[in-house]
């Protein structure tokens, strides 16, 4: 049996979740990372798509993330999230909206380097567009 461990998961909003769980697996900007207990101290950003929690009871859930960062610790883990939702609340309207205004932003972009930084931000968002909110 897997050791549980402490996960909150955080907006500007709201706490989401806040429980003993037995993993999660988390979008890092680096590629997705399951975090499990024990796990070394990491502290990473997080990219716009798709947490998945595995509670201490077994229930699987599912949350959008639209950006942010985790601390990891071998007790716990802290995603703070710079906007989330449980999967069933978002819809193909709200994410058009983001992606709307991820692509007001490029072009206002003054500098490349903002740019490259928006250009991929609203990848990653098209590319959630598809998983999220399939045709």
């Amino acid at each position: 049996m897997a050791d549980n461990f402490n996960f909150e998961l955080v907006s500007p909003e709201r706490l989401l979740l806040s429980e003993k769980v037995s993993e999660v697996v988390i979008p890092a900007t680096e590629g997705e990372m399951t975090v499990m207990a024990n796990h070394a101290p990491t502290m990473t950003t997080i990219k716009p798509g798709v947490v998945t929690v595995k509670a201490a009871s077994g229930k699987v859930s599912r949350y959008v993330v639209f950006g942010g960062f985790a601390d990891i610790l071998p007790t716990g883990c802290t995603l703070l999230a710079e906007s989330a939702v449980p999967m069933e609340e978002l819809n193909r309207e709200t994410l058009q909206k983001r992606i709307d205004a991820a692509r007001g932003e490029i072009a206002a972009a003054t500098s490349d380097d903002h740019k490259f930084h928006l250009e991929r931000h609203l990848a990653e968002l098209t590319h959630l567009n598809g998983i999220v909110v399939p045709v």
